[in-house]
């Protein structure tokens, strides 16, 4: 780009410091969220629920599916790389 078009945008440097931090939120959210052995660790509380009767087979069911959902658009992301 350069040293003029550096001068140019200099004034809206602490905006793209800004985008940057939140990428790199988002990016290490996202990386948590779809962590293939915090979901396991999931299904494991979820399924102790289930069997100490705190919730019923349809909640279970219900969120055993999100969960089984997030592992399966990681592993499409790993495929994709």
């Amino acid at each position: 780009m350069g040293l003029l078009g550096e001068l140019l945008l200099l004034p809206v440097a602490p905006v793209r410091g800004t985008l940057w931090v939140l990428q790199q939120v988002v990016d290490e959210a996202e990386r948590q969220y779809y962590d293939p052995s915090a979901i396991q660790a999931e299904l494991a509380r979820l399924a102790e629920q289930l069997d100490a009767g705190d919730i019923d087979e349809a909640e279970f069911d219900r969120r055993e599916d999100e969960l089984l959902e997030r592992l399966q658009i990681m592993q499409n992301r790993e495929q994709k790389q």
